[in-house]
């Protein structure tokens, strides 16, 4: 099962990418964990300065911005 997380404090970009994060997740038929990060203490040790952000099993894959679904296929997919 792969842990997906969603690193941002709340924002309306935080939001489209959680939502396109779940629909690449379930279009990919996985199993997946899906979890929201917004205390800025742990976003931060992550080393994310700019949400909303992207990790998979604990490794930031994208950082700043929302990805088109099939970005997101493709780094969920090849994800350790």
């Amino acid at each position: 099962m792969k842990k997906i997380q969603i690193l941002g404090m709340g924002c309306a970009k935080c939001a489209k990418l959680y939502a396109a994060t779940e629909a690449a997740a379930k279009e990919m038929g996985i199993e997946y964990e899906m979890e929201k990060v917004n205390d800025i203490d742990k976003i931060t040790e992550m080393g994310v300065m700019m949400t909303p952000a992207l990790a998979i099993n604990g490794e930031v894959k994208f950082a700043g911005r929302v990805p088109a679904v099939a970005d997101l296929k493709k780094t969920i997919a090849e994800a350790k």
